[in-house]
């Protein structure tokens, strides 16, 4: 099979077409023919020599932790799943690829109507900021700041904040994002030096929780801005974190976390914007896109999109 793998660890230029041994489903797995992948800024960390505690990446190796595909392989003792499925997943790596195998517990059907590049960069996003959301404890009346709004995982925050209840939602942008995030039903402020003061001007009654998707500034603002540090989650700035006394949060997503968007994309009460789409071959292309920051939405990448 194709896949974009690392051949060593560097810039987006090390992501390059291999050809790989195709996997086969083992007990309880099943194998994905991969339509579209999600690229995320893990995947541009891994890139970079990253790793993990919880993961050994030795090149080869095929970046990706999120998908939408088609099942077509099963493995023994799976039941629950047909061939022929269409549905989103996650996994760790691998997602890069023509094909992909995970737990069968890590798939959710796809819903007829939801396109393609919406499905594959709707896992890892959705899910993170479903639980960073969880974590701070979001609810009705609260006034949230969500650092980096307009991004792929932000505007999936901002949307969520409101949904379950939030008075206000104030998110960080670039000021050509600012007309999108109100569209979300957000406050807009500008980033960058004099942040604390624009978002005290906006939200007067001061911030409740917020989450940090933007970086260090970003997270040194929100702990000045919100009284309980147990509010205050990064996606990115963890030894910052640590030294500010802001809680971390390990691993949550779970396939009934990732059904329960799904259902709330299907009756309409979440919108995916994607930005920009990859065929495999330009991977790297995709990955520069995402780590030039300030972007609108969700960068994905074609795997196979023939039909």
């Amino acid at each position: 099979m194709k896949a974009a793998a690392l051949s060593s660890f560097g810039p987006p230029d090390v992501l390059d077409i291999h050809e790989l041994a195709t996997p086969d489903a083992g007990p309880g797995e099943v194998r994905v023919r991969v339509k579209v992948a999600g690229v995320q800024p893990f995947d541009a960390a891994i890139r970079r020599g990253w790793t993990p505690p919880f993961l050994a990446a030795v090149p080869p190796t095929v970046p990706g932790n999120e998908f939408a595909g088609v099942v077509d392989q099963l493995g023994d003792r799976v039941t629950g799943v047909e061939l022929g499925t269409e549905v989103i997943g996650f996994s760790t790596l691998n997602a890069y690829a023509e094909y992909v195998v995970v737990p069968a517990d890590q798939i959710v059907p796809k819903p007829a109507a939801m396109p393609w590049e919406v499905a594959g960069g709707f896992s890892g996003n959705g899910q993170g900021a479903h639980l960073a959301l969880s974590h701070l404890r979001v609810g009705k009346g609260d006034t949230v700041l969500i650092n980096a709004g307009a991004g792929a995982l932000g505007s999936f925050a901002v949307q969520l904040a409101l949904k379950w209840g939030a008075e206000q939602v104030i998110g960080t942008a670039s000021e050509a994002n600012h007309d999108y995030l109100r569209s979300l039903g957000a406050t807009p402020v500008e980033y960058g030096e004099g942040l604390v003061e624009r978002v005290r001007a906006v939200a007067p009654g001061g911030v409740d929780a917020a989450l940090d998707a933007a970086g260090p500034e970003a997270l040194r603002a929100s702990v000045e801005l919100v009284k309980d540090r147990n509010r205050v989650r990064t996606m990115l700035s963890f030894d910052l974190a640590k030294e500010l006394g802001v809680p971390l949060f390990g691993p949550g997503r779970s396939a009934s976390r990732l059904q329960s968007l799904v259902d709330l994309y299907s009756e309409g009460g979440i919108g995916v914007h994607i930005r920009g789409a990859y065929p495999l071959e330009k991977a790297a292309d995709a990955h520069r896109a995402v780590e030039l920051g300030h972007g609108r939405g969700k960068i994905v990448i074609l795997v196979d999109h023939t039909s």
